[in-house]
């Protein structure tokens, strides 16, 4: 299954460079998606624990390397 028209880009690189949890963001953000739109987080490691608490939630991923040691990963509801 292809991945839906992007609704929101979260680059949690800068929230970690803040000192910013993102975590709880990503969260909201992602539950916040309404269904058949996707949310692309970017972030400076692979976020295997974000991935894997969405799924049970019924999300679909998606994984990229993104430049570097970037990860870009898509999630949506289908």
């Amino acid at each position: 299954m292809r991945p839906p028209e992007i609704h929101r880009h979260l680059d949690l690189r800068r929230l970690l460079q803040d000192g910013v949890e993102p975590f709880p963001i990503v969260l909201d953000a992602a539950r916040a998606i309404p269904t058949g739109l996707g949310l692309v987080v970017v972030a400076p490691f692979l976020p295997s624990p974000l991935i894997e608490l969405l799924m049970s939630e019924g999300f679909l991923s998606r994984v990229e390397r993104g430049h570097g040691t970037d990860w870009v990963v898509t999630f949506w509801r289908p």
